[in-house]
């Protein structure tokens, strides 16, 4: 991973002024150089993700909310692996997703029948059938404004969806994974903060999760997604300009699919369709578990 200027060992100097909190090094292979993130001792307030990422903008820290889960395993005893994972800007979304699908898509969606279509006599057709590509991004609204206005607005109306789902996560410890606390990590952008801390919650599916943060940028750049929290093996990414139309919820259900195939294979109701309609249309969260 590409090394950005680390503020978190000396935070005071950052002019950050935090709540007691502890600084992360511990890794597979034991300490790291320096901090992989900070997070706070205490439970999280609803209000902490938007306030984090105003005052962490502007040193090169995102926030995120961490969960110990049920297991209460915070992230000291995540097996962080900052050595296992590459540059996401390396890695191109399309081609990541697309070799997951031939690897993992034919016992599940496989067939043509998986884009509507059946072989002879109304049979699937063997194998997975060909990468559709990446799904069309929702439309934008954007008439009588500039490129640079509609991208500024964009940002700041993601981050605001962010930070209400950030609020909803944080108020609900019960619904959600267990309690959350807010954190900190050097990061260019919301897509690489799994990649910056080296994160294995997917380790089973990828073991670098850089080309998994391809895919994240990729969904940053087209549905104003952010990473709003993570635990060991547990995902949740908030989405500002979700699929608006079931055509649109099917074609990136399948995208869901070769990015975290447990979320359909493991989790009811263990069918992409109704995935597609429970999970992804006009969905402003999406959440992704990895076994």
């Amino acid at each position: 991973m590409a090394m950005l200027p680390n503020p978190l060992p000396d935070l005071a100097a950052a002019g950050l002024d935090l709540p007691p909190g502890s600084l992360v090094d511990a890794t597979l292979d034991g300490p790291w150089h320096e901090p992989l993130l900070w997070y706070a001792d205490g439970a999280a307030d609803p209000r902490d993700w938007a306030g984090l990422r105003a005052a962490g903008r502007r040193v090169g820290l995102l926030p995120v909310l961490v969960t110990g889960g049920h297991r209460d395993q915070w992230p000291e005893d995540w097996d962080l692996s900052p050595d296992s994972a590459s540059y996401p800007g390396d890695h191109d979304a399309d081609e990541v997703l697309a070799g997951y699908w031939r690897e993992y898509a034919d016992d599940e969606v496989g067939g043509a029948s998986s884009a509507g279509e059946s072989g002879e006599g109304g049979e699937r057709s063997a194998g997975p059938g060909p990468w559709p590509g990446l799904a069309p991004a929702p439309g934008r609204e954007a008439a009588g404004t500039t490129e640079s206005t509609e991208s500024t607005e964009s940002t700041e109306d993601a981050d605001a969806v962010a930070a209400g789902i950030a609020g909803i996560v944080a108020a609900d410890a019960d619904f959600w994974p267990g309690e959350t606390r807010a954190a900190l990590v050097p990061a260019r952008r919301s897509a690489d903060i799994p990649a910056a801390i080296g994160w294995t919650g997917p380790m089973n599916h990828e073991n670098d999760v850089a080309r998994l943060c391809a895919v994240l940028r990729s969904w940053e750049d087209r549905y104003d997604a952010r990473v709003v929290l993570l635990g060991f093996d547990t995902m949740v990414v908030s989405v500002g300009r979700p699929p608006a139309t079931i055509e649109e919820a099917r074609a990136l259900a399948a995208k869901h699919y070769a990015f975290c195939p447990d979320n359909i294979d493991q989790s009811p109701p263990y069918d992409l369709e109704a995935y597609a309609e429970k999970a992804v249309l006009d969905q402003e969260v999406w959440s992704f578990w990895w076994d």
